[in-house]
This record gives C-alpha cells, sequence and structure tokens, in this order.
C-alpha cells in the first residue's frame, strides 16, 4: 500500500475552463495504479470537483422555474448566480467533502485528493477562492496549474461542448458570452506572485507547477503523459522541499 511518503496527500488542479483539467484526471484514472504512483506520485486517487455541484444548482433551478412554477433560487434566467457569495461558498462545500473523506479510517493514508474548479478575475479569482480553502486543505495542498490563453479556452470550450450531455464531465461547455464575462481575465499570474515554486498565501508555502498547454498536448494521450510526469515530478520535489 502507498504511503505519505510515496504519493501526493491532496493536488488542487486548476486553470480556465477546457484547459485541460479533465482531460488530466481521464488520463490518470486510465493508467494502471502502479504506473500511476511510480510515474505521477498518484496512486488511489479520489476528485473533489465544483462542477457537478453548480450543475445540481441550474437543475434545480429549471425544476423550480419549469415545472413547480416557483422562483429561481441559485442563479438567474441567463445563468449567472444571483450571488457573488456562491462562488465561494463552492469552494467551502469542496472544504467539507474533504473532511466528510477524512472520516474513512486510513483514507488520508492511502488516498491522493484531487481538487478541481476555476475562477475567474470576475468572480474574485483565486485569491478569494483560496481563502475558502479549510487549513486541513491547505496544509496538505500542491497546486497544478493548466496554463493556456483565453482563445485557447474559447476554441476548446466550444469544441468539447456536446448539448445532448450538458452535465458532463469531459463534454460540458459554456456559451461563449459566458465564457467571455466570467473567465477572459483570470488573477493567476498576481495570485502565484514572483516565487517560482511557491505561493506565499495564509502564512504558508503552498508548491505550485505549472504545466504549459499551448500547443495542446491533453489531446495527445502519448505525448501528455511524459509532459505531465514532468510537470508533477516538478511540483513533488517542491512539495518535499515545503513539508520535509
Amino acid at each position: 500500500m502507498e504511503s505519505k511518503t510515496d504519493r501526493f496527500e491532496i493536488i488542487i488542479l486548476i486553470g480556465r475552463p477546457a484547459a485541460g483539467k479533465s482531460e488530466v484526471i481521464d488520463y490518470l484514472k486510465k493508467t494502471p495504479v502502479e504506473e500511476r504512483l511510480n510515474r505521477f506520485h498518484i496512486g488511489r486517487f479520489e476528485e473533489i470537483d465544483d462542477f457537478p455541484m453548480l450543475w445540481t444548482w441550474f437543475e434545480e433551478d429549471a425544476i423550480l422555474e419549469k415545472l413547480m412554477n416557483k422562483p429561481r433560487i441559485h442563479t438567474d434566467a441567463d445563468g449567472y448566480f444571483l450571488h457573488q457569495h456562491q462562488w465561494d461558498l463552492l469552494i467551502e462545500r469542496i472544504s467539507l467533502e474533504y473532511d466528510k473523506k477524512l472520516r474513512d479510517e486510513g483514507y488520508a493514508g492511502s488516498v491522493t485528493t484531487i481538487i478541481e474548479f476555476s475562477r475567474g478575475t470576475e468572480h474574485g479569482g483565486y485569491a478569494s477562492a483560496f481563502g475558502h480553502l479549510s487549513p486541513a486543505v491547505l496544509d496538505k495542498a500542491c497546486v497544478l496549474y493548466i496554463d493556456v490563453p483565453y482563445e485557447e479556452s474559447l476554441r476548446k470550450n466550444r469544441r468539447r461542448f456536446n448539448p445532448k450531455r450538458p452535465d458532463s464531465i469531459l463534454e460540458h461547455g459554456l456559451p461563449d458570452a459566458k465564457l467571455e464575462r466570467l473567465y477572459r481575465e483570470v488573477d493567476w499570474a498576481e495570485f502565484k506572485g514572483t516565487d517560482p515554486g511557491f505561493i506565499h498565501f495564509a502564512g504558508r508555502k503552498l508548491p505550485y507547477a505549472v504545466f504549459d498547454n499551448m500547443p495542446e498536448k491533453t489531446d495527445k494521450p502519448d505525448v501528455l503523459g511524459a509532459h505531465l510526469e514532468d510537470a508533477l515530478n516538478r511540483l513533488w520535489a517542491l512539495g518535499k522541499e515545503a513539508r520535509p
């Protein structure tokens, strides 16, 4: 059984919508456990993604409005959140989900948790989001940022959208106007600061690495594996430096 000494405890996987986060997780799922542990320092793993949480809000509003003739409670008619704090509520939910996982005996010693989300400056950015992660998450987290410019996020968001499966992790998408409003501007550069290996946040040094997905690598499994291995091994070394 893998231990804390040979695997990540928490990876926070972030980047613009359609940057390649879900493809990275899909690739890891399809990699045998022993190989995954040896190459990526990830053996057994579980995900916490805020997309299913927010999609539930959309579905509930549709039920309330169309089937029950009741007012929407989460979003307006255009699908925007009614309140700014809902973005931070999703992060609080992520922390809660992690706390619930820790109730299972042996979880913290044998499972890597991959936390996935995107945040744009318009709704508070990463500075706001990380401020709502619990100490239990921040104390163990390493950060992997999938880097693509807005134009690439737009291209891939259009490409992946399947209107028959809008709730799908790998096939959901945003309308162009919503993507532009919510994600054209991101605060990643400001949030990570000038230290090339660590984000200085809330009195902590959070190890981080950047996976440059330009040109696109996450659509080519034979290419993705080598680049992901490089990024995660860099991140692993930084994590060992920060938390010997």
